[in-house]
């Protein structure tokens, strides 16, 4: 937005005596930009206007059939009117719902850039806001990076409007609040807190949106952008908001008392107050029969375990704890690593390394020669390692089945987080052994047990206990027995029927 130390040597007001001056001086602000169409025009009876618009970001086709030739044709007016009386008219009888106007240069110039149309007549002493922003977007597919078997597949995209509307269709109901607010000194984004005023704790709404307001900074891009400012950790693996791409999840969030943030240009929301079970759940849960929902839920958890302790139980076994391991599993593994060259921690880690650089070269590179990379380098690289001595068959069965639980997680963030941790065993169990595991077991539950998202704690309802909300964390109970809205976010009602 411009500052009003860029304004000088600009009249800040249109008084109404020379459009055209006014016109040139948007010009002249802008820099001449070549998308910056002016239209002049002579109002019926001979009333001189401008109509002046970026074609980049409005409907150029819906100004040229439709206002245009209305101004030209059909606005006719008495030259006794006055002008406001002119822009009453006007706002009344145009074919656009979204008519505004203002005298305020420096706003003139903002709305220009969000696509609005400005209308300048000659005698007006304001300047008519019309909105006509082109609505061209990526069309509503299956989200991405959250595929499901069973269940609605529509995803978000980058149209905060759109995404509205799928929020919309799922939630017909009145009290659910929409707050329109904008971040970003450079680029103005558009961001949306969504709630249901019956369920959601006042307390909550208030932080989210003083944190929101808080925020400083020249360019919101993505919701990233946003979460890092409003989260409550920042030096901390797990992230305090759940972030998804998938509008069902979203309001199943909000009609369980949760929050919800939508950023213009971003198909991923943001919602809060979350908690560690939460990761773990899949939208696919509430698809499927509750006794399916519980092992796929269960098999999570044990994917969770494997993809952070089996490379540091590996290396603390064989480096440290050998007696743990039975007579002929001890002699198969020290006769693999007989030819190898390096320690078991030095091992471990050079295969680990390697597969997170195959795994980013298989995003990075076209989705077409991809999967093939790092399939082929997943196999050529494991086998050529193991014929030249350099890592033990265990090893790559090791990381195999790391790599392979890693994407067992729903939430492409929290799989992150399992590769932090990974490492992060993986260097105490080859300091200190299991000794060092068990250390940073106890570390990994005392920080989870300080974390808070938005005033709830993060290992809810564990920790504190509350086995009213048991029904849906390690186990998901039929939908008939679901009688009570989760209390630990402090949602505002408990039962779930009535009004």
């Amino acid at each position: 937005m411009p500052t009003q130390d860029s304004l000088q040597g600009y009249d800040p007001r249109y008084d109404g005596r020379d459009p055209q001056a006014f016109v040139n001086q948007i010009q002249r602000f802008l820099h001449d930009p070549p998308d910056l169409v002016i239209h002049p025009l002579v109002m019926s009876p001979d009333i001189p206007c401008y109509c002046v618009f970026l074609e980049t970001l409005t409907d150029k086709n819906k100004v040229e059939d439709e206002l245009l030739p209305f101004l030209i044709e059909r606005a006719c007016f008495d030259r006794t009117l006055s002008a406001e009386d002119m822009i009453r008219r006007l706002q009344g009888r145009t074919p656009f719902s979204s008519i505004t106007s203002s005298d305020d240069f420096r706003q003139c110039v903002d709305s220009l850039l969000k696509g609005v149309c400005l209308v300048v007549i000659d005698g007006a002493s304001q300047v008519l806001w019309i909105s006509a922003a082109q609505t061209s977007h990526r069309n509503v597919s299956e989200p991405l990076t959250e595929s499901t078997v069973r269940g609605p597949q529509e995803g978000f995209t980058e149209d905060i409007a759109s995404n509205l509307s799928l929020l919309r269709k799922r939630i017909k109901n009145i009290h659910l609040h929409i707050e329109q607010a904008t971040a970003g000194t450079e680029t103005d984004t558009n961001i949306s807190l969504l709630y249901l005023g019956n369920l959601a704790p006042q307390g909550v709404v208030e932080e989210l949106r003083r944190r929101i307001s808080l925020i400083q900074t020249d360019s919101i891009l993505d919701s990233a952008y946003v979460e890092e400012w409003i989260q409550d950790r920042t030096y901390s693996p797990f992230a305090t908001l759940l972030s998804t791409e998938r509008p069902d999840i979203v309001a199943s969030h909000l009609l369980e008392g949760r929050v919800a943030v939508l950023v213009d240009g971003s198909p991923i929301a943001l919602v809060a107050p979350i908690t560690f079970f939460q990761f773990f759940i899949a939208p696919e849960d509430y698809y499927q029969r509750a006794d399916i929902a519980t092992l796929l839920r269960w098999v999570r958890i044990l994917s969770f375990m494997l993809a952070i302790f089996t490379p540091a139980l590996y290396v603390a076994v064989v480096s440290y704890q050998q007696e743990l391991l039975p007579h002929s599993l001890l002699i198969s593994i020290s006769s693999q690593r007989e030819i190898v060259p390096f320690p078991a921690f030095i091992e471990a880690s050079i295969m680990m390394v390697t597969f997170e650089v195959l795994r980013e070269a298989g995003l990075r590179m076209p989705r077409i020669a991809g999967q093939a990379i790092s399939i082929v380098g997943a196999l050529v690289l494991g086998q050529a390692a193991v014929s030249a001595g350099l890592v033990s068959t265990a090893m790559v069965i090791v990381v195999a089945i790391t790599a392979i639980s890693n994407f067992v997680v729903p939430s492409y963030s929290f799989g992150i987080t399992q590769r932090l941790l990974q490492f992060f065993y993986l260097i105490l169990a080859g300091a200190m052994g299991l000794f060092g595991v068990l250390c940073g077991v106890l570390l990994t539950i005392v920080h989870l047990s300080s974390i808070q998202s938005f005033g709830v704690s993060f290992m809810s309802p564990v920790a504190p206990t509350s086995l009213a909300d048991w029904k849906d964390v390690l186990v998901r109970v039929p939908r008939p027995w679901m009688r009570t809205y989760p209390q630990m976010n402090g949602t505002k009602k408990r039962g779930r029927r009535g009004p």
